[in-house]
């Protein structure tokens, strides 16, 4: 059963942010160097940025947080970080996997493994899933090939050899582009390819390469 996501009130936020008042400034002054809530340095994949530890408690979530249900639990996400209600107060815990929250933290490193892209925060990893119109908690990957470089583009430069006017060149690059994503099964105007991370690399390669075929045959120069 997929997590449930809900926006804390108006009320509620006001409640959250008079009980941490004093809570945030705090650990914003001191918790770099000992203070009343100890924060880490996130240095993972070139991330460098600092987050409270987990198992740590505060008396309330600061920000504008996120309440997430997930595996019969109730979570509070908020600036990449997650909190667990215990009692009066709220524990810093691991990211549920398989949760899914509306946007990412303000602060990520975006990862490419095999041409999919992750999104990396606070020792938590997460993917867009366009069907949730969310991002999803996962697992690492396990591909370590794992690159914070963009993978080379799929646009292909296309010179009308033959003078076709530019309805012709739409018309053809479309037609084109419906054959090469029927033929090798993936499309780059959705997620990933459409396809599973392992093979995007090898995919994107057939597309571009029945592309190019399609178009050159249409009497296109393709580079």
């Amino acid at each position: 059963m997929k997590g449930r996501i809900y926006a804390a009130g108006g009320a509620a936020i006001a409640a959250l942010a008079l009980a941490v008042a004093v809570t945030t400034v705090q650990a914003d002054e001191h918790g770099r160097h000992g203070g009343a809530r100890s924060e880490r340095l996130d240095a993972r994949h070139g991330h460098n940025h600092y987050y409270p530890d987990r198992g740590g408690f505060v008396h309330g979530v600061p920000g504008r947080p996120v309440i997430v249900e997930q595996g019969g639990g109730r979570y509070f996400y908020s600036g990449g970080v997650w909190y667990a209600p215990r009692g009066p107060s709220f524990l810093i815990v691991a990211a549920p996997i398989g949760a899914f929250v509306p946007v990412l933290p303000p602060f990520y490193t975006t990862l490419w493994v095999g041409g999919f892209p992750y999104y990396y925060a606070n020792d938590t990893y997460y993917v867009w899933r366009d069907a949730e119109n969310g991002y999803e908690v996962v697992d690492p990957p396990a591909d370590p090939s794992v690159s914070t470089q963009a993978p080379p583009s799929d646009e292909l430069f296309i010179y009308p050899q033959r003078g076709q006017s530019a309805d012709s060149q739409a018309s053809d690059k479309y037609e084109c582009h419906r054959w090469a994503s029927s033929q090798t099964g993936f499309d780059p105007t959705q997620s990933g390819g459409g396809v599973p991370p392992e093979q995007i690399q090898q995919k994107r390669g057939e597309y571009q390469r029945a592309m190019r075929a399609c178009l050159e045959g249409r009497g296109y120069s393709v580079r």
